[in-house]
């Protein structure tokens, strides 16, 4: 099991290496995948294998050139179909690449139901402590109640996560 994770991790690690995220100091994109697996692990109690390879690969079809082949030739069927359940079609529009994630939310997988709640906590978590230079407060909200949506279709999967969600939500956006 922690072979095939550190092995995962650098997988990541190697794919993402030239990608930063939109924050002012362009942190290593890497830090994002990794602050999933962590969040998986030690705030949502997971400790299931292949999950947790999955959080570390979850943006590698989306943002990279991996491929579902050689995720699977790499790491197994069932963590490339993870990773391929939370990839966005990319040649789809933003907006409807937004609207299928809420839309098809409430049908993953119980894996890919957690790897989706921990990239939302953890998309408001890097908002509310070093967002995208370029987002107006108005885009910031706009975000989270998005993201909200995508989680009210995974709700029942892991309580303690969705609290985390709930008070990262709570500070960015309120009862407004």
């Amino acid at each position: 099991g922690t072979g095939l994770l550190l092995a995962a991790l650098s997988y990541a690690a190697d794919k993402h290496r030239n990608q930063r995220r939109k924050d002012a100091e362009a942190s290593p994109y890497i830090n994002h995948p990794i602050a999933l697996a962590v969040a998986l692990s030690l705030e949502g109690g997971i400790d299931d294998i292949p999950v947790l390879c999955a959080a570390l690969l979850h943006d590698t079809l989306e943002d990279t050139d991996a491929t579902f082949e050689e995720l699977q030739d790499c790491f197994g069927l069932e963590i490339a179909s993870l990773v391929a359940e939370v990839s966005d079609n990319k040649a789809l529009s933003k907006a409807d690449r937004k609207s299928k994630q809420i839309e098809n939310a409430p049908s993953l997988s119980n894996g890919a139901k957690l790897i989706k709640l921990a990239d939302k906590l953890c998309n408001l978590r890097d908002i509310a402590a070093c967002p995208p230079a370029d987002w107006s407060a108005a885009r910031k909200r706009e975000y989270c109640l998005w993201a909200k949506q995508v989680v009210d279709g995974v709700r029942g999967v892991n309580h303690g996560l969705e609290g985390k969600f709930n008070e990262a939500f709570e500070r960015l956006v309120g009862n407004r």
